[in-house]
């Protein structure tokens, strides 16, 4: 399915948006359309190709295929060495249906506060991993407060 009514200036597009190399991508839509609660932007099926939202988050998918942009062998876990942080206005219906489907996180939610220079930045967080293995950190900003 190729969506030809969009174009570039009907959308507003990240500066940055991480594209994953996906084995399965019907396998990967229903898991971050069904689950994650994205939506679909656009798609494309030579190859298969989906652009992806939630909120602020984008994020483009594409099956692995011989003219693909692999550098090297992928191995699952896919992404190994990164972790994807995915700002949410409220990460608790995700959770609430992550857990309503049994899917089992990485890290549970848990409150953190990073160090931001004389600041400390909190958020919770928690991580997942999708069907081929990439890390998924979904975070809600709690503010700002200083450092002890």
């Amino acid at each position: 399915m190729t969506d030809a009514t969009i174009t570039v200036d009907e959308v507003d597009w990240n500066p940055m948006v991480p594209e994953l190399s996906v084995s399965d991508l019907a396998r990967s839509l229903a898991f971050y359309t069904g689950l994650l609660g994205f939506s679909v932007r656009y798609r494309r099926d030579d190859p298969p190709f989906a652009y992806l939202e939630q909120q602020q988050v984008q994020l483009m998918l594409e099956q692995v295929h011989p003219a693909g942009w692999q550098v090297g062998a992928l191995e699952p876990p896919f992404g190994r060495g990164i972790n994807l942080q995915m700002e949410l206005t409220d990460i608790q219906p995700l959770l609430d249906r992550l857990q309503r489907n049994c899917i089992e996180l990485y890290r549970q939610p848990a409150e953190v506060w990073y160090p931001v220079g004389e600041m400390l930045a909190g958020q919770r967080e928690f991580l997942l991993q999708d069907p081929d293995g990439y890390l998924l950190r979904f975070v809600q900003y709690l503010g700002e407060r200083p450092a002890d």
